[in-house]
């Protein structure tokens, strides 16, 4: 199984093997950067590309775009991500924003 992770393109966003969430990115076109990578992330509700190229993405979104792909223990997964990512020191300080990668494929 495939980790999960966002493929955010020129036109659309998707959240892809949203039910194994064993590790975290994001993926994109190698032309998209910068200032249109950052308008993309904001329009598809994936929060904010940091300066060094990675997304702080609202765990609200990861939930959202999940919706109705998912198991009932799937919750407890995502928490189980997110207090993962905190120890590594890759959440904001509230916790509800997680650090994804952004790789260009």
């Amino acid at each position: 199984m495939a980790d999960v992770y966002f493929r955010i393109t020129m036109d659309s966003a998707e959240l892809v093997e949203p039910r194994d969430v064993t590790a975290f990115h994001a993926v994109c076109p190698p032309g998209l950067d910068g200032e249109e990578l950052a308008a993309r992330v904001r329009a598809a509700g994936l929060g904010e590309l940091l300066p060094d190229g990675d997304l702080m993405v609202p765990v609200d979104a990861i939930r959202a775009y999940a919706a109705g792909n998912v198991g009932a223990t799937w919750e407890d997964d995502l928490a189980g991500m997110v207090a993962y990512a905190a120890r590594k020191g890759w959440t904001d300080e509230t916790g509800t924003h997680v650090r994804a990668h952004v790789e260009r494929s």
